[in-house]
Order: structure tokens, then C-alpha cells, then sequence
């Protein structure tokens, strides 16, 4: 891209998120990521007072893996549902 002349644009993706706003990313509640937070799923910055933060990065990652699974296991149903004539 540079060779040809055409520029590249850098996001920061290690910005901090609040909960809220990491919950709403991953379309879930906030208690549930909460839930994740601590079961250490999404490693957490450190506290800002007692409000936890969350890297941009991190919930993406988490984010692809968890939609890859899903692909997965929908391919899976699938192919049984096709295999034993269940339509769907």
C-alpha cells in the first residue's frame, strides 16, 4: 500500500473501555461481562478507583473467538441436520 502511494490509517486498539461500553461491543449485559472479567476469560487493566477497564484489544480477541466457535458449532448442527434429513 505505501509502495503504491496510498496512505495507511492506524486505529489505536488498546484504548480502555468502560464495562458498559465493553458489554455493548460484545452485545451483552454488563453483569455478564463482569462474570467473564473475573473468571478471567478477558484479562482487565487495572482499576481506575473501584471502576474496571477493559483493552479494546482484549474484547475483540475475545470477541472473534467466541464468534469462531459459534460458526463452528453452527457448521456442526448443520451438517447433523443434513445427515439425518432434519431440514432446518
Amino acid at each position: 500500500m505505501l509502495l503504491a502511494g496510498k496512505g495507511v490509517r492506524i486505529i489505536e486498539d488498546d484504548r480502555a473501555l468502560t464495562t458498559q461500553q465493553a458489554a455493548d461491543l460484545l452485545d451483552v449485559s454488563r453483569p455478564h461481562l463482569v462474570k467473564l472479567l473475573e473468571r478471567g476469560e478477558i484479562p482487565q487493566l487495572p482499576k481506575v478507583g473501584r471502576h474496571r477497564r477493559v483493552a479494546r484489544f482484549e474484547v475483540l480477541s475475545y470477541k472473534r473467538e467466541r464468534d469462531a466457535k459459534r460458526e463452528e458449532a453452527l457448521g456442526e448442527l448443520t451438517a447433523l441436520s443434513q445427515k439425518h434429513r432434519l431440514g432446518y
